[in-house]
């Protein structure tokens, strides 16, 4: 599967932003999704995660209350719906496809099969 994701750019503290994730190629309901963001000088870190059907999700601590994920299997694409964004989300956001999982949901990137270039969030203060 071939994954692009987009929507990022420059917002101010307080705003907000939808990521979208276009998928291509093999069925994409068949993937658990995920996404995660990597911030200047930081290591890669779990944002959230979606089931197949959507139905179970999960997310970090940090942005819990304020993020929500969910996907359109019509569609072939995944979302992030990002409020009350904050200059510490600032990071390149990364979508991520697992074929083969054994879990709803995956929070680990080595457990991800496939993933897209990125797209950069920043948050102004």
């Amino acid at each position: 599967v071939q994954l692009q994701a987009s929507g990022g750019g420059l917002v101010q503290a307080g705003g907000s932003l939808r990521l979208s994730c276009a998928a291509s190629g093999r069925t994409f309901s068949s993937y658990v999704m995920g996404w995660f963001r990597q911030a200047p000088g930081k290591e890669r870190e779990f944002v959230a995660g979606i089931n197949r059907t959507g139905v179970r999700k999960d997310y970090s601590d940090s942005v819990k209350g304020r993020f929500a994920i969910s996907r359109d299997n019509t569609k072939n694409t995944l979302y992030l719906q990002m409020n009350s964004l904050r200059p510490e989300d600032t990071a390149v956001y990364y979508c991520a496809a697992a074929w083969a999982a054994r879990a709803p949901v995956l929070y680990t990137w080595a457990s991800y099969d496939y993933w897209g270039p990125g797209t950069l969030v920043t948050v102004s203060s």
